[in-house]
């Protein structure tokens, strides 16, 4: 009896990827070119811990990987006075320590420490966080709040887009095969400002089930000057909660009209039954945790003065 050779790249072992081509570029314009070159059939490697899992999963087979761990620079975290530049391939674990992030952004520094494992955080980036589209991205909502604008690069050239015009639906971004997000730009915010992350889930480790992030500007008599809201794992991409907004702007602070204002939230979202919860609940709780982050932001906003 013959024996056949026995491929391993098809047997289900979920631990051996695909054959493909590997490539290591040291700079952006290398790594543009190759993207130009190679195409849609090529994917591109940051932290890797979504990637290599869903190469593992066979869900995605690419015939070529670009490695962009050897560009320079491109995980630089710097102040420029009136923001701050994060570059994609920043790990997570290196912005969670960022004193920063932690005092100016915290609600993006409460949504980095809520991620994964520490081992994860230390390999994943927020640029492979934010391109991977997963609606339960866990920085997208806090991003979102913070006004964040992403410098894109490409073979055409470069172009800076506000952060809500980035995410399409579930793994879909405007990025095209031959462009690149670089950099993450964080404008300071002004006035007497607080801001908050809450996520729920099955486990600490896991993918939310839902999440809201929130900012928040009051003036000394605690009305209400502007307020942001984002949500995750609630609809097919992170969103922003227009309606609690609208409804909270000019008011002065009150529980009651947090409470009131966040029922409006599901008018913004559209949530799915999955493996994780069901819609019912995450229209249920996003309306909890919408109203506790608005109560949380408000008094850390309330602290900056007293």
């Amino acid at each position: 009896m013959s024996r056949g050779r026995v491929d391993l790249n098809y047997f289900n072992t979920h631990i051996i990827p695909c054959r493909y081509e590997y490539y290591e570029p040291r700079s952006l314009d290398e790594a543009i070119k190759l993207l130009d070159k190679l195409g849609s059939k090529a994917k591109v490697l940051a932290g890797g811990t979504d990637l290599i899992v869903s190469m593992k999963k066979r869900e995605v087979e690419p015939k070529y990987i670009i490695n962009l761990k050897r560009i320079p620079g491109l995980d630089m975290v710097t102040d420029y006075g009136d923001y701050l530049s994060i570059g994609a391939l920043a790990r997570l674990s290196v912005l969670e320590k960022n004193p920063i992030i932690r005092e100016k952004f915290t609600a993006l520094y409460e949504a980095l420490k809520s991620m994964a494992s520490p081992q994860v955080r230390n390999m994943a980036t927020i640029g492979g966080n934010l391109c991977n589209a997963s609606p339960a991205a866990d920085t997208a909502p806090p991003l979102l709040v913070f006004n964040t604008k992403l410098r894109i690069v490409g073979s055409s050239g470069e172009r800076v887009i506000p952060i809500n015009e980035f995410f399409l639906g579930p793994k879909r971004t405007v990025l095209e095969y031959n462009e690149l997000l670089k950099e993450i730009i964080l404008p300071y915010p002004s006035g007497f400002y607080g801001s908050c992350f809450i996520k729920i889930s099955r486990t600490s480790m896991d993918l939310a089930k839902a999440s809201v992030a929130v900012k928040i500007v009051v003036d000394r008599v605690g009305v209400i000057e502007d307020v942001a809201i984002g949500l995750g794992a609630v609809a097919p991409k992170p969103i922003r909660a227009y309606s609690v907004e609208d409804y909270l702007r000019g008011r002065r602070f009150s529980e009651e009209a947090a409470l009131e204002a966040s029922k409006l939230v599901v008018n913004d979202i559209s949530p799915i039954t999955d493996i994780r919860s069901t819609a019912e609940y995450r229209r249920h709780v996003s309306i909890v945790i919408t109203f506790d982050a608005l109560v949380k932001a408000f008094k850390r906003a309330r602290g900056v003065f007293g």
